[in-house]
């Protein structure tokens, strides 16, 4: 008896702790991944250098309440650690500790505390730094404080400059003190000026031939921030006249910049590079979120009738998000109908009824990490009107040239100059304006940007790279009042999909959303889930 029980005993446990697994997504980027980009910064810095890299700022609601805690995605791509109040350390070559051990890396993570993970959750902790994340070397957050790093020792002490968003709290080792110890450690001078360095860096590395074309930009960057007027160095590069006056400047930069060994302009060229380009993992997760997406997309056509609210409407995408498991949202969803999607991140979402009017909606799902950003505009009532379908035609067309114009080897700008042709021309043909310059009127921004753990992921901007992700979303929006027909008034569309850049082509991987009038007409038509969900009334 005693024997049946204990075999009763170790088979309930053992079922209740595989079901359990189960129900937990195992599809997350890998440790080895996080270690192999690790290693990718490494080749990419220079020698005697260490990189420093810090967990994202908890952020306050109100009151005592947090915002859900969001990692900083460059601190989530190298370790995949989703906690707050942690440092990275990556060297160029191997340390030695005191004990005559080498390394090359460590992580700083927060401490076990049994009181505070009975609110908020179970924390990793060293030893789970170590067991799931791979790090050879982990220390507690607040050993941090006491360690003797001497940054002084490397010639580059790489980093991200302070937003300063990041509060005081009661913890001893939070960020605040984290960035604290690391100021003091390597002397982190009180008027350092992110901005200003990152424009010396540029002088000093420009070929000499260039100088104009970085004159220009530093031009630019002194009529935005005014403050920067005040330093006779960047002046003078602009206002130089010959060759000679720019090496000398380009000297007393340079001599400028060994002031002292910090850089904030170098790891955001090193992360830029290596985030722009996705690897194998990194694409089945970012698939997965815009295929979520997109079924969000096809499930709202289903449902939409005149009578639903745009919060009902973004309630139904976002349902559809977390059924697939997507923990979050890539960013605040969009959905605006008639006059409402000309505001192009209008996020209120609180028109109690859409009417018979185009709904414009652009929402992406997190999955993992990894964000999507897909918007079709449909017909509240399931017809496009004629005016609705010849701005849609357009817009539809302009995508298509933005596409097309999606390969390796082409400028960033590529698709968004096809998209903006197609847009000017057809604007004109409708009499909305009188000549293709007016175009930027109704078309106001830009067709693309780099999709990834940020929405507007990092990336170079550079000719396009296979294995690369960007959207390409024109659109037209005619407010109310506008110069033009009345009859134009209120329509707004926008189409927008995700783009992988491969050496046989773009491919759409949210093209399962329809995109044509006849398409969305027709998937409308089809019957929805929710077409019967009635829930009581409210007093």
């Amino acid at each position: 008896m005693i024997m049946r029980n204990f075999i009763l005993t170790f088979l309930f446990l053992f079922l209740t702790s595989w079901f359990q697994a189960q129900e937990v997504p195992n599809d997350f980027l890998s440790a080895d991944f996080h270690k192999g980009r690790r290693q990718e910064v490494r080749k990419a810095m220079p020698p005697n250098s260490v990189a420093v890299f810090f967990a994202a700022a908890v952020r306050n609601r109100a009151n005592d309440v947090d915002y859900v805690y969001h990692q900083d995605p460059d601190f989530y791509y190298l370790t995949g650690y989703k906690e707050p109040n942690a440092l990275l350390l990556i060297f160029s070559e191997k340390q030695k500790d005191g004990a005559g051990n080498s390394y090359d890396e460590v992580l700083y993570a927060q401490k076990r505390d049994e009181k505070a993970e009975q609110w908020n959750g179970k924390r990793l902790g060293v030893e789970g730094v170590k067991d799931q994340l791979g790090f050879e070397r982990a220390f507690n957050a607040e050993e941090f404080l006491y360690s003797d790093i001497d940054f002084s020792q490397f010639e580059n002490v790489l980093f991200f400059d302070f937003k300063n968003d990041f509060r005081d709290t009661n913890d001893p080792a939070d960020l605040y003190d984290l960035i604290r110890t690391f100021k003091e450690k390597s002397n982190y001078p009180s008027d350092y000026d992110a901005t200003k360095q990152q424009l010396y860096s540029m002088i000093k590395s420009t070929e000499l031939q260039n100088s104009a074309n970085v004159a220009q930009t530093l031009g630019r960057y002194l009529n935005y921030y005014q403050e920067l007027k005040s330093d006779k160095l960047l002046v003078d590069f602009v206002e130089a006249k010959d060759d000679k006056s720019r090496i000398e400047i380009k000297e007393k930069v340079a001599l400028q910049l060994k002031s002292n060994n910090l850089n904030s302009a170098m790891l955001e060229e090193i992360m830029s590079t290596l985030r722009e380009v996705k690897t194998k993992e990194e694409l089945l997760l970012l698939k997965k979120a815009v295929e979520i997406s997109a079924i969000g997309q096809i499930e709202v056509m289903k449902a939409m009738h005149p009578n639903m609210s745009e919060m009902e409407i973004q309630g139904i995408h976002e349902f559809v998000f977390k059924k697939y498991g997507a923990e979050y949202e890539g960013y605040p969803s969009i959905v605006g109908g008639g006059n409402n999607g000309c505001i192009l991140h209008y996020i209120e979402n609180n028109k109690a009824k859409v009417g018979n009017e185009l709904v414009l909606m652009d929402l992406g799902a997190e999955y993992h990490g990894y964000t999507a950003d897909v918007t079709r505009t449909i017909p509240a009532n399931g017809k496009f009107s004629k005016e609705q379908k010849q701005i849609y035609d357009i817009v539809y067309n302009a995508q298509e040239a933005g596409i097309s114009a999606s390969v390796i080897g082409a400028t960033f700008q590529a698709p968004g100059q096809a998209a903006s042709e197609v847009v000017a021309k057809g604007l004109v043909k409708l009499g909305i304006i009188g000549s293709p310059e007016e175009a930027r009127k109704y078309f106001p921004h830009g067709t693309s940007h780099y999709l990834g753990l940020d929405v507007h992921d990092k990336g170079t901007y550079q000719p396009f790279k296979e294995n690369t992700v960007i959207t390409v979303e024109p659109g037209i929006y005619i407010p109310e009042g506008s110069d033009c027909d009345k009859k134009w008034w209120g329509i707004a569309v926008r189409i927008e999909d995700d783009i992988l850049i491969t050496k046989n082509g773009p491919v759409n991987l949210s093209g399962m959303a329809p995109r044509t009038t006849e398409a969305i007409e027709a998937v409308m038509e089809q019957s929805s889930p929710l077409d019967h969900f009635k829930l009581p009334a409210l007093d």
